[in-house]
């Protein structure tokens, strides 16, 4: 059941993504010619206008197909439109992905736990951060060596990934108190007969009201973008592998496993919807990466190209452009399928 669930997902956002350049490129007057919701053979189709609607058999994905052909005389042609409208219809996909991502979070965000601010409520006895010159009662962490801080789980993934000695920022009182080359190391505590790892503070509960909903919501999507950015960053730097890179199959047997391990049904609903919301963002930040195939590619041509005519007062030819695309294509489907190779051969082993 999780398996149909997180390929449903999986259909879900790109079908969002499609109807956010479907939507843009009708308010904008480009023609489309098809907007489809699932792919494979048509099950319903209706012709509207210009415009055919259909659902497909597959529930995996959509498209919206727009007159293109660069050789067109149509002044609908997304083509013959001013660079700023084909702008707007490229990036609307992605607006349209990070927009669900928001809603899902606005769904779950209030009252959770996972999302609760970073505020010290009590430290565990004799904690050596405790004190006149360190942590107190009622700090709220706010930033870890020049990074924001909006939840506790912030807090831990900063600290894990730092050297052990800090410049922390804290709301103390209405105020921001700098502590400089603060040195903090998880410290051995017993727990319930264990010997478990912590930092000897604990936190609060999280906010309640309609603002802190839509400010925490706005700060966990912004927490998720910053989230992408740094696994991008480990994998430039090699501290990630192929090993740890998962496609849809590897993400897929992720949210499965989350769906089957949760104690309870609304654990299972909670943990695939934070999940959802994570895979939305990731891909609203993906796809605008100036990589050639993906609409931050086409952005990046767009720009150069008009930037170009701007100067030359003459238009560039856009096969080349067809071409890098292509090419762009053609490594992105083969990493692709290194991956969903990797993917399987982990499952299988």
């Amino acid at each position: 059941m999780y398996i149909v669930i997180a390929i449903i997902i999986f259909g879900v956002l790109i079908t969002v993504h499609e109807l956010g350049h479907f939507i843009s490129a009708k308010l904008l007057g480009v023609k489309v010619t098809e907007f489809a919701v699932g792919m494979g053979p048509a099950l319903f189709k209706r012709q509207r206008g210009e415009t055919l609607y259909a659902l497909r058999a597959l529930p995996i994905g959509g498209f919206c197909a727009m007159e293109e052909d660069e050789e067109s005389d149509d002044p609908r042609a997304f083509v013959n439109k001013a660079w700023w409208k084909r702008l707007i219809i490229l990036v609307a996909g992605s607006g349209m992905n990070f927009l669900a991502g928001f809603i899902v979070l606005l769904i779950i965000v209030p009252g959770s736990a996972q999302f609760a601010a970073p505020v010290i409520v009590n430290f565990f006895e004799g904690c050596p951060y405790e004190g006149a010159q360190g942590l107190q009662v009622g700090d709220e962490f706010y930033k870890i060596d020049g990074h924001r801080t909006y939840f506790r789980n912030d807090v831990n993934m900063f600290l894990k990934r730092g050297s052990g000695v800090f410049d922390i920022v804290v709301e103390r009182g209405g105020q921001r108190v700098t502590l400089e080359d603060f040195e903090m190391v998880p410290i051995e505590y017993e727990l319930d007969g264990q010997t478990v790892l912590y930092y000897g503070f604990r936190y609060g509960t999280s906010r309640t009201g309609v603002a802190s909903d839509f400010r925490d919501s706005w700060n966990a999507s912004l927490d998720f973008v910053r989230m992408v950015w740094m696994g991008l960053g480990d994998i430039v730097t090699g501290q990630v592998g192929l090993r740890d890179l998962s496609g849809p199959v590897g993400i897929v047997d992720i949210i499965s496993d989350v769906g089957e391990e949760a104690p309870t049904t609304s654990a299972a609903a909670f943990g695939i919807s934070y999940l959802a919301a994570f895979i939305a963002i990731n891909l609203a930040v993906m796809n605008m990466l100036p990589i050639p195939a993906l609409d931050g590619g086409r952005v990046f041509f767009l720009l150069l190209t008009a930037a170009y005519e701007g100067i030359a007062k003459r238009k560039l030819n856009p096969k080349y452009e067809g071409y890098i695309h292509g090419a762009g294509m053609v490594l992105m489907l083969g990493f692709m399928a290194v991956v969903m190779f990797s993917d399987v051969y982990k499952l299988i082993k």
